[in-house]
């Protein structure tokens, strides 16, 4: 499998399917015609482009809901539950957030804010979504065992890399990739201490993608 970071929270897995992770760019460009769109949560920087791309989607079970509604084919979940998709296998995760649904002007319940477990072509990777710590992560870890964990490393809005390094202890995955960060100013952060300091006290990789940069996961 490969993994490409695209931007912000947004990240594409090829394999077995196309699998678009929170469509959403500031600056890049999106990837187009994924099979299947994977969304955490309703915020803008999340949600993206999941109208206009009109792909089969995966998000939690209001979201599905008023995608559904807009002619969007979309599943819906609720945390602990999973659905397979085309040979993608995707559940839902507790996230620590708020969870407003945006769509332009529009404000709607979006339900709860998630994480997402995504399986693949015998890789599994873990998506936090926009969130704080919290010590459930050690079920996520236990229960799935990802061999990558997507974590928001800004601060502000989700954890920052001092939260991000206990998260990524706590979750066990082999390699960590920071997301959610130097977007805008405001979550400007530097992450080259996280990875120097995770890796020193931990046998967790980091690897820090830039936007559009990928790096091969598994025998695939």
């Amino acid at each position: 499998m490969r993994l490409t970071y695209v931007e912000h929270a947004c990240v594409l897995l090829e394999g077995l399917r196309r699998v678009l992770i929170d469509p959403y760019v500031l600056n890049g460009t999106l990837p187009e015609d994924p099979d299947l769109v994977v969304v955490t949560h309703g915020h803008n920087d999340h949600l993206g482009e999941t109208l206009r791309l009109a792909r089969p989607t995966v998000t939690t079970n209001e979201i599905a809901k008023v995608l559904q509604q807009r002619g969007v084919p979309a599943e819906g979940l609720n945390t602990g539950g999973g659905i397979e998709v085309d040979g993608v296998r995707v559940t839902m995760t507790h996230a620590v957030h708020s969870h407003v649904l945006e769509i332009g002007a529009e404000r709607l319940p979006g339900g709860d804010a998630a994480g997402m477990v995504v399986e693949m072509d015998g890789v599994t990777v873990y998506h936090a979504g926009d969130t704080a710590l919290f010590s459930d992560m050690k079920v996520i870890g236990a229960l799935y065992s990802p061999d990558v964990a997507l974590l928001p490393i800004g601060g502000r809005f989700t954890m920052d890399p001092a939260a991000a390094m206990c998260a990524a202890r706590w979750v066990g995955a082999p390699l960590v990739i920071p997301v959610h960060y130097n977007t805008w100013p405001i979550i400007a952060q530097d992450p080259a201490p996280f990875k120097e300091a995770l890796e020193r006290t931990t046998d967790i990789r980091v690897a820090v993608l830039r936007p559009g940069e990928s790096l091969e996961l598994g025998d695939s």
